[in-house]
């Protein structure tokens, strides 16, 4: 089922945002959800994966600044930017895996698995 992203925005160096990824299909406990950023001219960047429980996990580039949560009761997924730097600009998309576990949002913040789609994404924009 689709994944809407939204909440990006303008913010300067040192702010913050709030991500939100919704779905509107059933069973959303059972999936693993994950982020990922690209940045103008780049390569896709996974940086972080929450598992049905809440288990999260962080890429080592946002680690300490970025927190990853779901609210399953709405079918929804957020990603909390705090501190955020110029390179932290992008666009950011979530995608979700039907039964990932810890060996699969493991692999996608270290950069050795992929979801299988992403959704059309949020713009994140820091500068001063």
């Amino acid at each position: 089922w689709p994944l809407v992203e939204s909440g990006g925005g303008l913010v300067q160096p040192g702010g913050s945002l709030r991500l939100s990824c919704a779905g509107s299909g059933s069973l959303f406990d059972h999936y693993a959800i994950g982020w990922s950023r690209q940045a103008p001219g780049k390569g896709r960047e996974a940086v972080s994966c929450t598992l049905g429980d809440g288990t999260s996990y962080y890429s080592d580039s946002v680690a300490g600044r970025f927190t990853i949560s779901r609210d399953n009761a709405k079918n929804t997924v957020y990603l909390n930017l705090n501190n955020l730097k110029p390179e932290d600009t992008g666009h950011y998309y979530c995608a979700a895996e039907n039964g990932g576990g810890p060996f699969f949002c493991s692999g996608v913040v270290q950069g050795t698995l992929t979801f299988g789609s992403w959704g059309q994404g949020t713009q994140v924009a820091v500068s001063s």
